[in-house]
């Protein structure tokens, strides 16, 4: 099966559906047999800092959902690296349906070694929606895409943050989404690797439930300082989305790709 976005053929393998991103027209191709992107991804794109123009890097990529996103933000240079190749395959597949070639590139390998090849402190900024959960016995329940996603198999948090001290620019942000349960982990090895936490936004389900997603962006080699924005709520009271995230996944935010 083929489908076509600005005239371009891109073929969809089985088990593969393409879903609507709800913002600029741009859309997905996943599938149920791996690990489909979530809100942690879509609230990240929203905020996190992104030059106008420069590089913009985005690890654990999956099926490219951050880089998509960003381009409604900016004009900076896309790219995404993705360990699992069905995954990078359908990253690739859906840039090129939303035309995006341009604009976004999708990198298969190891973000542990990218500096390798992409040389050191290349990028302006860095997004990242890392594996949660340490290794342990759950992980075997899941099939391999999911396990990956969800587990540290393919790399620790410390190779993650290590990986964006070797990536980004003296000055530049590492955005990054995970649960609260690890924002101690998370700060004490940003300042161990030089990255100074400088923003923090805890989301919350429900108002008068405890946070489920923190989002943090830290400045490498910055100074000491950090700030706490206020809470985001997901649900109101009658179950339905709040003004602020319909805002986030319907694009009413500014837009800076213009």
């Amino acid at each position: 099966m083929t489908h076509s976005m600005n005239n371009t053929p891109v073929p969809l393998q089985e088990a593969e559906r393409i879903d609507d991103l709800l913002t600029h027209d741009l859309r997905i191709i996943q599938s149920d047999e791996v690990f489909s992107f979530s809100m942690d991804a879509v609230l990240l794109a929203r905020f996190a800092s992104v030059p106008p123009r420069g590089r913009v890097l985005d690890l654990c990529t999956g099926n490219g959902v951050i880089p998509m996103l960003l381009t409604t933000r900016t004009k900076a240079s896309i790219e995404g690296i993705e360990i699992q190749p069905r995954l990078a395959d359908m990253a690739r597949r859906s840039v090129s349906l939303n035309g995006l070639e341009e604009r976004v590139q999708i990198h298969e390998g190891d973000l542990r070694e990218l500096h390798l090849t992409a040389g050191y402190g290349v990028y302006d900024a860095i997004t990242v929606n890392p594996p949660y959960m340490p290794l342990n016995g759950s992980d075997l329940k899941l099939n391999s895409h999911q396990a990956m996603a969800r587990h540290e198999i393919g790399c620790t948090l410390e190779e993650v943050i290590q990986a964006c001290v070797r990536l980004v620019r003296t000055g530049g942000k590492v955005s990054m989404v995970h649960k609260p349960q690890r924002l101690v982990d998370i700060i004490s090895l940003m300042r161990k690797h030089r990255l100074e936490p400088k923003l923090i936004r805890f989301v919350h389900p429900r108002a008068h439930l405890e946070a489920n997603m923190v989002l943090i962006e830290a400045a490498r080699d910055g100074k000491p300082e950090v700030r706490l924005q206020p809470p985001l709520i997901v649900y109101n009271e009658d179950n339905q989305y709040c003004p602020e995230i319909m805002d986030i996944y319907y694009g009413n935010k500014e837009d800076t790709s213009q």
